[in-house]
């Protein structure tokens, strides 16, 4: 069975059919570059031309960068500010003219890792962050989302931990890895302390290169890798729209 995955970022939107009993794409992501600025009706006029690209009519998953609580975004990372109070999956589901399902971004590559990727059948609780932009976090509890945690404004030295840690910091400051994984690792304990996770996952771009950076790492949690990679957000955003069916 297919659903249509798409994952707004404040880059790039992107998307492609999913074969949810699999996890895979069942076609070549399309990617469409975040209009500037990326306000509601701009990034919904994209939506609609990935599902037209798609001759899609069947239900839509999709990701979105803020707390989403019953379709409205209350929050905006990355994207324009106009989108606090909107009623994104109604937007949606209007320009596409399919159902929609609108979920934090975070959450949905959570869903992903939950069931395709690095913590397919683990119990306890797992945390997910995914590094990149910004920190997004999902967070499991045998396997049930807490949905719509924002981790990565927890406050380190003064600042969001997204500022301190993100890989937009990273690059920004120009950070050796070793630098840059004595922040994360700074924030892995904060988060450790506070939940006594059983494991982490790292996500985001950068987790390909995990082996620059996790021998840096002093943490007592299991932590790894994610496996679904840049198409988490994709994948989750499908599994979670399957309640659309």
């Amino acid at each position: 069975m297919e659903i249509l995955g798409i994952d707004i970022g404040g880059s790039g939107i992107k998307g492609a059919p999913v074969n949810i009993e699999t996890g895979e794409l069942t076609s070549d992501r399309y990617r469409i570059p975040t209009p500037e600025p990326s306000v509601p009706e701009a990034v919904a006029d994209v939506v609609a031309k990935i599902t037209r690209h798609f001759e899609w009519t069947g239900p839509i998953g999709c990701t979105f960068p803020a707390v989403i609580k019953n379709g409205v975004a209350l929050t905006a990372a990355n994207v324009d500010n106009t989108w606090i109070g909107t009623n994104g999956q109604k937007l949606l589901r209007e320009k596409t003219g399919c159902p929609v399902l609108l979920l934090n971004d975070a959450d949905a590559a959570g869903f992903a890792e939950m069931k395709f990727g690095a913590s397919q059948d683990r119990t306890g609780v797992v945390i997910l962050l995914t590094l990149g932009t910004g920190i997004g976090s999902a967070i499991f509890v045998n396997g049930v989302l807490v949905p719509n945690t924002e981790f990565g404004h927890l406050d380190i030295r003064g600042k969001d931990a997204e500022n301190r840690a993100s890989d937009r910091i990273r690059k920004a400051e120009d950070l050796s890895w070793k630098e840059w994984a004595k922040r994360v690792n700074e924030y892995l304990q904060r988060m450790e302390a506070l939940f006594w996770p059983d494991l982490f996952i790292i996500g985001g771009g950068v987790s390909k290169k995990h082996e620059k950076f996790f021998r840096y790492f002093d943490i007592k949690t299991e932590i790894v890798p994610a496996k679904t990679l840049n198409e988490a957000g994709i994948i989750g955003a499908a599994l979670a729209a399957k309640m659309l069916l």
